[in-house]
């Protein structure tokens, strides 16, 4: 049988004229974490590009539907209806198949179902938050939820956080994870936030923002927005967890 893992020669190290610094004063958390000496990028080892993938066999027929999957029956998650909808591309435009794809968010009212939030939103019983799916062979994905709503987060004085959904990639070895954010068009908070501001070109950041598919909408039922995802090249998507040297 062909062996189609990617080989490491496929591994391309990451661009920093287009990712953020990681030395950020305005994102206050960076400050402390941000490395102190020059970055030293190491070779990826054979375990890193061979080694095993966790859970693309395990997806349940409600993973991919946070308005259901932790609803009680006959309940539905509180708020907006949406469909995220995309494609998983490699620098060429070619469709990566079977990725695992898990994604993550506030509830509607900006709160997570974390016991370390404290925000003053109520939480929804009917919402958890989580889901994940695996992207078909022509690399498209898609998922129903509800958009999340901003909350405020202390970084500033009157900081906060525009609605978004974190999405991890999972390809097809141990080192293959990335993790991103995916925020919706047209809102006003992107260009206030100070984690968005510590990307300096406005088309990296173009990048992060889901497109509203009226074509693709359902009547009466939910909106849906479209988000690809690149993984590698110069104008790949901007994943926060890449390593120099993957």
């Amino acid at each position: 049988m062909k062996n189609s893992r990617p080989q490491a020669a496929n591994y391309f190290p990451r661009d920093r004229a287009w990712h953020p610094q990681a030395y950020a004063p305005g994102y206050k958390s960076s400050v402390l974490r941000a490395p102190q000496r020059p970055l030293i990028a190491f070779a990826n080892t054979l375990s890193e590009t061979t080694g095993p993938a966790f859970g693309h066999d395990l997806i349940g027929p409600l993973d991919n539907d946070l308005t259901l999957n932790f609803a009680q029956p006959g309940m539905s998650a509180i708020g907006e209806r949406v469909v995220v909808q995309g494609r998983v591309m490699d620098e060429r435009g070619q469709p990566v198949p079977n990725v695992l794809l898990e994604f993550w968010q506030a509830n509607a009212g900006g709160r997570y179902r974390h016991k370390k939030d404290n925000y003053l939103a109520p939480l929804d019983p009917n919402f958890g938050g989580c889901g994940r799916t695996v992207t078909g062979d022509d690399g498209t994905y898609a998922f129903r939820t509800v958009r999340p709503g901003p909350y405020p987060w202390p970084n500033g004085p009157n900081d906060w956080r525009p609605a978004h959904i974190h999405i991890s990639v999972f390809g097809h070895a141990f080192a293959q994870r990335l993790i991103t954010q995916m925020y919706f068009e047209g809102d006003p908070l992107i260009p206030r936030c100070p984690i968005v501001r510590t990307i300096n070109d406005p088309a990296a950041i173009d990048m992060l923002v889901a497109r509203l598919d009226m074509d693709a909408s359902a009547p009466m039922d939910s909106l849906t927005y479209r988000f690809d995802i690149i993984l590698r090249g110069s104008r790949s998507t901007l994943f926060e967890n890449r390593l120099e040297g993957n």
